[in-house]
């Protein structure tokens, strides 16, 4: 058979979304300046769909030192991969900070958040050793566990009597040079909740394991320094490999993986991603470091990220919503209906109050519910949450259903 034409009888569940949809529901585009007020189809809307927590990627400071860094280097140096012709000295310097930052004993700096924790867990673990994950892992983890050659095992989400069976069951299949790794997230990005790491951690004592904690929504934000979701849990020593991404809190591409010294010397000779691709270029690497530092400088960011969050959150509920109760700063919102509620929710905040958001149905959630999902930023003002709760007040005729105990149990345990 024609590969084009096998192509057609296996569609992807976002396929007619990205056809019939294209531009509004899928490949929206969001114009001008990076901020929470941005243009859609031509018009001013307030944006809860990007994950610029700290504001930072619409900040003049860093605008402008971006400009000036492109100006100086454009975005082709350093050419060739860093084994070869990649290395800077502000590379490595990123990387102690970062490393400093998450305090953790060294760090390595990987081009994309995406690919790089699939290359991490591809070279951590062998055909010998048991990855275990969470069911509701990231993309970026599933098709890491899809290329790893070890032994696999999945526990329900945050169920810590699920983990340990899995656990249990691991141990018992081990060889004598098997090891396990176990994956999870520190802030899973769609329902909001934390990873139970604190729990995970105490069964180290009775079944060893290595953790690696994909905290992609955590560094940042997480934690009295933001240092992430270990720290706000009191558990941070007791994570293995710690991976945040410049993708959210940062405003950047690029990622990094901190650990032990030890493991970052395996990690530069066989992260494949890394070894044969394309340095990450001196703009990228120069401005992670300006943000970094602004970061640390302005604990006050996060403060009024979280003050923005509360309001949000609180102003939702009032007018009636089922507001999930997350942990981090995603707001999910789940309601009752099919995909054209979502459709219809999405159409009318945009069209009718000038606020986009973002909202998924099943596969993504069980059947028979819609979830909202809405990202604060330290950007955003009074205003705009008034504005914004003003729009969800207004459409609770069609929007506003209850969702069973079932449902959301689903969703957050």
């Amino acid at each position: 058979m024609d590969l084009f034409d096998k192509l057609q009888c296996r569609p992807s569940p976002l396929g007619k979304f990205t056809s019939k949809g294209y531009g509004y529901y899928t490949y929206p585009k969001l114009e001008g300046p990076l901020g929470p007020v941005m243009k859609f189809n031509g018009r001013d809307v307030i944006v809860w769909s990007i994950n610029d927590y700290l504001g930072i990627g619409s900040n003049e400071e860093v605008r402008e030192y971006d400009i000036n860094i492109a100006r100086d280097y454009s975005l082709s140096s350093p050419m060739g991969a860093r084994l070869m012709t990649g290395n800077s000295d502000d590379h490595e310097k990123l990387e102690e900070e970062l490393a400093d930052f998450v305090h953790k004993p060294d760090a390595l700096l990987l081009n994309y958040g995406y690919q790089g924790i699939m290359s991490v867990i591809h070279a951590l673990v062998d055909r010998n050793d048991i990855l275990i994950y969470d069911e509701l892992s990231h993309a970026c983890i599933v098709d890491g566990k899809q290329l790893a050659m070890a032994e696999k095992f999945v526990f329900k989400h945050n169920d810590i009597d699920s983990f340990a069976k899995q656990l249990k069951r691991a141990h018992r299949n081990a060889q004598p040079n098997s090891s396990v790794l176990v994956v999870t997230e520190g802030a899973f990005g769609m329902t909001g909740d934390l990873g139970i790491l604190k729990e995970m951690i105490a069964l180290k004592e009775e079944y060893p394991f290595r953790l690696l904690v994909d905290d992609a929504h955590g560094v940042g934000t997480m934690g009295d320094d933001g240092s992430g979701t270990g720290t706000h849990l009191g558990c941070h020593d007791g994570i293995d490999i710690y991976f945040g991404t410049f993708a959210k809190a940062f405003a950047l591409i690029g990622a990094f993986v901190a650990t032990e010294t030890r493991v970052v010397e395996f990690l530069k000779a066989n992260a494949r991603s890394q070894i044969f691709a394309k340095s990450v270029p001196m703009p990228i690497v120069k401005s992670a470091r300006k943000r970094l530092s602004m970061i640390r400088q302005h604990p006050e960011w996060r403060e009024q990220l979280w003050s923005n969050t509360r309001k949000l959150r609180a102003g939702l509920r009032e007018i009636g919503y089922n507001v999930l109760p997350a942990e981090c700063p995603v707001t999910p919102v789940l309601t009752k209906g099919s995909t054209d509620l979502c459709q219809l929710i999405m159409r009318r905040l945009r069209e009718e109050h000038g606020v986009f958001v973002s909202g998924v149905t099943y596969p993504v959630v069980p059947k028979g519910t819609v979830l909202i999902r809405l990202i604060p930023t330290a950007a955003h003002t009074g205003e705009h949450i008034q504005q914004t709760l003003n729009g969800f007040d207004a459409i609770k005729d069609v929007a506003l259903n209850s969702v069973s105990t079932e449902v959301q149990k689903k969703m957050t345990a």
